[in-house]
C-alpha cells in the first residue's frame, strides 16, 4: 500500500479523559486508503525533547467527513504537545504504515461471531475495525477493560457498531476483574478474536484463545522509531525469526509469536 507524507489540518481536539485526547484531522483532498490496524507516524514540532516521530494507531476514519481520528495518551512532552493542539493547526503525518487486521472470513469461523478485546489506550484501533466489520455485515462484540469506570474510553462510539461488554478492576462498571475473567468467554463461542492493550493482557487473551482453539490476532505496541523497518528498535521474536513490528506488524496472528 502506498505511503504518504501529508500536512493534515486539525479539525478538532476533544479531551475524552484526563489523560487522553481525540484529535480529528482532515485534508483538502480525500484522505488515502487506510486499513484498520494500521498506524501513522506523527511529527511533533516545537518540542526540544522529541526528536523522533510518534507512532499512533488509527482510531477511526470518517469517510463522509474526510476525517482521520487519533486517540492520544498525553504521557510525555511530545504527546502533551499533541494534546494541546488547536483547531486549524497543521500536523505532519506519514501514513498509512504497517499491516492491519484480517477482516475477511477465516475458515475456522463458520457462522461464529468476532470478539474485539481492548484494554487502556489499546482500545483505539478496535473502533475502526468494528466499524468496518459492521459495514461488511458482521456484528462485532467489544470487550473493553479498564481500572475504573472513569478510565473507560469512547463507549458511546463503540456502541454504534456492536455490542459492548465491560470489565473494571474495581467493579465500578461492568463485571469486576480483567477482560479474561468476563463471563462471556464461558457463555459464548467466537470464531476469531482481535486484541490490543497492555502486553500481559494480550498474552492472557492469546492463552485463552489457544486453549479454546480460536484464532487470535494481537496488535503489538513495541517501541517504534522509524515506522518502516529501518532502525530495528521494535523487533519481536517470532516463529519466523526476528521481525519488525512496524513493518511486519503491528498485527500478528498469535501462533506466529513466541509467547
Amino acid at each position: 500500500m502506498k505511503k504518504y507524507i501529508l500536512d493534515l489540518t486539525v479539525r478538532g481536539v476533544e479531551r475524552v479523559h484526563e489523560r487522553y485526547v481525540l484529535i480529528r484531522l482532515t485534508d483538502d483532498k480525500p484522505l488515502p486508503e487506510m486499513r484498520p490496524g494500521q498506524f501513522v507516524e506523527v511529527r511533533v514540532d516545537d518540542s526540544p525533547a522529541t526528536f523522533l516521530r510518534r507512532p499512533i494507531s488509527i482510531n477511526f476514519v470518517d469517510h463522509e467527513k474526510n476525517e482521520l481520528w487519533l486517540l492520544v495518551a498525553a504521557v510525555g512532552d511530545g504527546t502533551r504537545r499533541l494534546a494541546a493542539l488547536k483547531e486549524g493547526a497543521v500536523l505532519n503525518c506519514v501514513l498509512p504504515l504497517g499491516n492491519g487486521w484480517t477482516q475477511s472470513p477465516l475458515p475456522s469461523e463458520g457462522a461464529k461471531g468476532r470478539l474485539l478485546i481492548g484494554g487502556g489506550v489499546g482500545v483505539a484501533p478496535l473502533l475502526y475495525l468494528g466499524a468496518e466489520l459492521k459495514a461488511q455485515g458482521v456484528e462485532p462484540t467489544f470487550l473493553l477493560g479498564a481500572r475504573t469506570a472513569k478510565d473507560l474510553l469512547m463507549l458511546d462510539e463503540f456502541r454504534r457498531y456492536g455490542r459492548v461488554l465491560v470489565t473494571t478492576e474495581d467493579g465500578s462498571e461492568g463485571e469486576r476483574g480483567f477482560v479474561t475473567n468476563h463471563s462471556i468467554l464461558q457463555q459464548e463461542t467466537f470464531g476469531h478474536i482481535y486484541t490490543c492493550g497492555p502486553t500481559p493482557m494480550m498474552k492472557a487473551v492469546a492463552g485463552f484463545a489457544r486453549k479454546a482453539g480460536v484464532s487470535c490476532e494481537v496488535s503489538l505496541e513495541n517501541m517504534m522509531a522509524c515506522g518502516v523497518g529501518a532502525c530495528l528498535c521494535c523487533v519481536e521474536k517470532t516463529t519466523e525469526g526476528n521481525l519488525c513490528v512496524c513493518k511486519d506488524g503491528p498485527v500478528f496472528q498469535t501462533n506466529r509469536l513466541l509467547w
